[in-house]
């Protein structure tokens, strides 16, 4: 199936509520299930992602298939070494292409029995769990905050605790502090300083939680802000003190002709106009939102430098390459000028086009807003998007935006 995008006839002026976040929801649910007598998390992600960790964590079976679902692969490669029994933990065709021997290497350390079925550094895997003693390891810090994260979570109930030793550069560092002060708040004695990790022994305590929507989704609706001359948005969800990593959003699209403002619970962003005439971001931190951020500069003519993108590699396309082929036809370059530096230049031509999505959600989130500036924009696989954000659609068309499935 395909689905065709039209603009609303009209600035938008429009108010909607996130989803929780999938990042939150996802670390909540395994300390959840680390905790003896359990918790109730509220605003917990609809995403598939979520709902598949949620899954498995309650049926706990032989064979464990996460699909698509990168978070879950990982945090449960870790949870599944703690926990006794033998299971076989695997996923989609593209799960299987996407690296894991950084963690099993770490949960070996610590007296994990893990074995590779077919390619080393690759799921699938057989997982013998069992009581891990702990201590004091080494891990890369440069692929993936996941990695560390999953090995942190475990890390209260392992006999000795945990020390990590974060090794070179740390990717997405808000999203360790998101796992760090999460564990502090059900009461884990845990602390982070320089490039050590500290957990000690100890257990979850049983407290109701609240998981904040999420920022990631928010990227989309700054896009369409930005593409849409006179819009105004309120947005319900998101607090202005995160622990998301993409809580950077303001400051970005500030530069993108949106402003933004915080009234009680809601979130107001408006479109300005006022743009930079270069945009240099680091995107360390927030990933996750440089794709959205490369559309959105690309269909308003603002060349921009991207660092920091070395983890889109290894999500659930190549994105830099997904990125790369999907620009081109609006004649908009994305080029790797330096290793690890991306030059982004040229502006939309303003033709309709379909846009491969790599079955990857936010390639068909990011271009979406495109249809603000083309007569249409056509989405392959929109479906995609329930892996993260069920209700975009819906969204779009609260927004005004015609959607026609063909």
């Amino acid at each position: 199936m395909k689905m065709k995008i039209k603009a609303p006839l009209q600035p938008i002026r429009s108010a909607i509520t996130l989803e929780g976040s999938k990042s939150i929801s996802n670390r909540l649910l395994l300390m959840q299930a680390l905790c003896t007598s359990g918790f109730e998390i509220r605003n917990l992600s609809p995403s598939d992602d979520t709902t598949t960790l949620q899954r498995l964590l309650k049926q706990q079976p032989s064979i464990s298939d996460v699909g698509a679902a990168g978070t879950t692969m990982r945090f449960l490669t870790a949870y599944y070494s703690t926990l006794e029994g033998e299971r076989m933990l695997t996923g989609s065709a593209r799960m299987q292409q996407r690296p894991i021997g950084v963690l099993v290497e770490a949960l070996e350390k610590l007296g994990a029995d893990i074995t590779y079925i077919e390619k080393k550094g690759y799921p699938p895997v057989r997982i013998k769990g069992k009581e891990l003693p702990g201590g004091t390891i080494r891990i890369r810090a440069d692929i993936s905050s996941q990695y560390i994260s999953a090995l942190m979570m475990i890390g209260p109930t392992l006999k000795k605790g945990l020390t990590l030793i974060l090794d070179g550069k740390i990717a997405s560092a808000p999203y360790i502090q998101m796992t760090l002060s999460t564990m502090q708040e059900l009461g884990i004695d845990c602390k982070w300083e320089g490039a050590t990790i500290t957990i000690k022994n100890g257990s979850y305590r049983s407290v109701a939680m609240q998981a904040e929507s999420d920022w990631s989704a928010a990227s989309y609706h700054y896009s369409i802000c930005a593409l849409s001359p006179g819009s105004h948005m309120r947005i319900s969800g998101l607090f202005e003190k995160s622990l998301q990593g993409d809580s950077v959003l303001p400051d970005i699209y500030a530069k993108l002709g949106v402003t933004t403002f915080f009234e009680g619970k809601e979130m107001i962003i408006s479109n300005t106009g006022n743009c930079t005439s270069l945009l240099d971001q680091d995107y360390s931190d927030c990933p996750d939102i440089a794709q959205t951020v490369a559309v959105t500069c690309a269909a308003l003519g603002i060349p921009a430098r991207f660092t920091g993108v070395e983890s889109l590699r290894i999500k659930e396309t190549d994105r830099t390459a997904a990125l790369q082929s999907e620009l081109a036809k609006f004649n908009v370059t994305f080029e790797e000028r330096e290793p690890g530096e991306w030059i982004l230049s040229g502006k939309i031509n303003p033709v309709e086009a379909t846009i491969s999505t790599y079955e990857d959600h936010r390639m068909a989130m990011s271009f979406a807003p495109l249809a603000l500036v083309a007569p249409s924009i056509t989405i392959e696989e929109p479906e995609v998007v329930k892996k993260s954000y069920p209700s975009f659609w819906y969204d779009m068309a609260r927004l005004g935006f015609v959607l026609e499935n063909i």
